[in-house]
């Protein structure tokens, strides 16, 4: 029974998936349209990843990819996702008078990832990433500190992407610059969850380590500086012969 009303809330969210062939290769074409009383996504996406998406929230589309890839949506897109929102919250009330509501059912995130979009370096600008999937139903919510003090500028948050099981994953980002001794953390909340989801990052331990290098390089000197005291001396010796 409970698997039969999950299919019927993957009903709500009317998926349509495409596969789309080309001469080269096989590729995966996917529309995602969700929606409850109060918030709603439509998105478009390609081989995992995201193309388009509406912004209901600031009433706009917007394109994901960067501009050399050429994909462009026509004008009135964004107008078409509103409509069809409206008939997914139309076709939302229909399905729970009929189910008599539709029970709780979720499916926990996964502990979040965090990781640097490019290779660590001090005083140089970066991205770090915050990813949770396996979670049902979307979206999740992120939050970020900085040695302990909460952080939202710089940061934002994709749409949730389906995954082929019908549960979602989904991606923060926050703009920083390392700094020696910085901490991070990224904390995710779900209606699954009986607590939110933390996880620390570390400056430090994601830099070069300069400790074997130092020693290695203090035992050669060592080293090297025995080999010529020995040599002095020898030579002395047969001076002195």
């Amino acid at each position: 029974m409970m698997k039969m009303m999950k299919m019927m809330k993957m009903m709500v969210l009317v998926l349509s998936c495409v596969l789309c062939v080309s001469a080269d290769s096989l590729h995966d074409d996917i529309n995602i349209l969700g929606c409850s009383a109060s918030d709603g996504e439509d998105m478009y996406g390609l081989d995992g990843e995201e193309k388009w998406y509406a912004d209901f929230k600031n009433k706009k589309g917007v394109e994901s990819v960067p501009d050399f890839v050429g994909i462009r949506y026509e004008e009135g897109a964004y107008q078409q996702a509103e409509a069809d929102l409206q008939i997914c919250r139309a076709n939302l009330d229909i399905v729970r008078q009929a189910f008599k509501d539709l029970p709780p059912e979720s499916d926990a995130p996964s502990s979040p990832m965090i990781y640097p979009r490019d290779n660590v370096e001090l005083e140089v600008k970066n991205v770090l990433i915050c990813h949770v999937t396996g979670f049902f139903p979307a979206p999740v919510k992120f939050s970020w500190t900085k040695n302990g003090e909460n952080v939202t500028e710089g940061t934002s948050v994709n749409v949730p992407y389906m995954n082929k099981d019908g549960t979602y994953n989904q991606f923060s980002r926050l703009d920083f610059t390392p700094q020696q001794g910085d901490m991070y953390s990224c904390s995710v909340t779900h209606p699954a969850l009986k607590e939110p989801q933390t996880r620390i990052w570390d400056v430090e331990k994601t830099l070069p380590s300069v400790g074997p290098a130092v020693f290695c390089g203090l035992g050669l000197t060592v080293g090297l500086l025995g080999v010529a005291a020995g040599t002095f001396f020898l030579i002395k010796g047969n001076e002195c012969r």
